[in-house]
């Protein structure tokens, strides 16, 4: 492919991604993913071309621009080597003209700006938008991270965690020995710390109520030494079907998996009612300390979609309140940076339930907020999380 075709096919890739945020459709990966397998001329230099300037339109604007064009002619307008590519030869993108429309805005939506934390300053913001680091936890069920870096020598120890270290940037590790045989999981920095925040202990029956792929999960199986009951509860069947073969890898094949149903949680869990050492709630969110890795997500935001967030976080917290035995603890996390899913959100917990008290976060990254404590990529080189420790008493 000619520069130009690669850029009038950045353009095609674009417009199909702002599609679906507007639809509530497929992420950009899966997008990509499937553009790419359709276009068989496409070798792989053109392949990670494309996607650059796909990911750069997207990095740039913070509002969802009108169309995929509009996008890159303004980003023309601040790079005379990108505004050559428009040169109409073959099947590149066509010459742009005076009247053409231009994307406009900044990094982050407006409407969004009041909403963060105002414990991250206005120069971080620019941060939130940085590409992100590719870390590993190394499953100490299995191994060592002294033993892991001699597999890795380019690897840096994470001195924050326990068992993390990070890679250089664009170090193949898919197929590496260790990922392969379970003795590390690619996993951020800020997921490590939430694990080790949790302070789970062997003998415990600790609950990851939104477990996911079961990340964290597996971090607090390593915790528990295999020893306890440790349960894994997700309302998406895909996501949570990865875990038992990942646990089997891991040689955490004692996890217990629970399918929930949206709406009754509490009935399904009712076994567990006041059982629970530790419930940890990583509850669904904006996503906004993690839009390094997946930017198109602040075009899928919207008012309503974060009041819906914010309800949802609330319901799940208070289904978790009953799940915790006297002194145990519950500790919650988001992937935001906005005040309504972090420090707002933990402080009406508090509020409806008395008997609750926030404990110290004992970790060594982020910065207090509130009753609990804010990681941001600026300040500790992770992705963004607010996680709160909480106890009944």
């Amino acid at each position: 492919m000619t520069p130009s075709a690669r850029l009038q096919a950045a353009i095609e890739l674009l417009d199909a991604i702002i599609v679906a945020t507007k639809d509530k459709g497929a992420s950009a990966d899966r997008i990509a993913s499937a553009f790419f397998a359709a276009s068989r001329y496409a070798g792989s230099k053109d392949r990670r071309a494309v996607r650059e300037l796909v990911w750069r339109a997207i990095r740039r604007f913070g509002e969802r621009p009108a169309n995929a064009r509009s996008a890159f002619v303004a980003l023309a307008d601040e790079d005379s080597d990108l505004a050559a590519l428009f040169d109409g030869n073959g099947y590149g993108a066509a010459p742009i003209s005076t009247e053409e429309k231009r994307a406009s805005g900044g990094l982050l939506p407006n409407w969004l700006l009041p909403l963060f934390s105002d414990k991250l300053a206005e120069s971080e913001l620019g941060s939130l938008l940085d590409r992100a680091p590719l870390d590993l936890r190394v499953n100490a069920l299995l191994t060592t991270r002294e033993a892991a870096v001699a597999l890795l020598a380019e690897a840096e120890i994470l001195p924050q965690t326990e068992n993390g270290l990070r890679l250089p940037t664009g170090f193949s590790v898919e197929n590496h020995i260790l990922l392969n045989t379970g003795q590390a999981d690619i996993q951020d920095l800020g997921s490590q710390l939430i694990a080790q925040a949790c302070q789970a202990q062997p003998g415990q029956v600790v609950l990851d109520l939104c477990a996911g792929a079961g990340g964290k999960t597996l971090a607090l199986a390593a915790e528990m030494q295999g020893k306890g009951r440790l349960l894994a509860t997700d309302t998406n069947r895909d996501r949570l079907s990865q875990l038992p073969l990942r646990a089997g890898r891991a040689k955490a094949g004692w996890i217990e998996t629970i399918l929930l149903n949206p709406g009754k949680e509490a009935a399904i869990l009712a076994e567990l009612h006041s059982g629970c050492d530790l419930v940890l709630v990583d509850a669904p969110c904006s996503g906004s300390g993690t839009w390094r890795r997946n930017p198109e997500t602040r075009w899928r935001l919207d008012e309503r979609e974060l009041g819906r967030l914010v309800n949802e976080q609330a319901r799940l917290l208070d289904i978790a309140a009953g799940l915790v035995r006297e002194q145990g603890v519950l500790l919650y996390a988001v992937c935001s940076l906005l005040s309504a899913e972090g420090a707002k959100q933990v402080e009406a917990f508090l509020q409806r339930h008395s008997s609750w008290r926030a404990l110290e976060v004992n970790i060594d990254a982020g910065r207090a907020d509130g009753p609990g404590r804010l990681l941001t990529p600026s300040h500790d080189s992770s992705d963004g999380f607010y996680l709160a420790r909480l106890q009944k008493l």
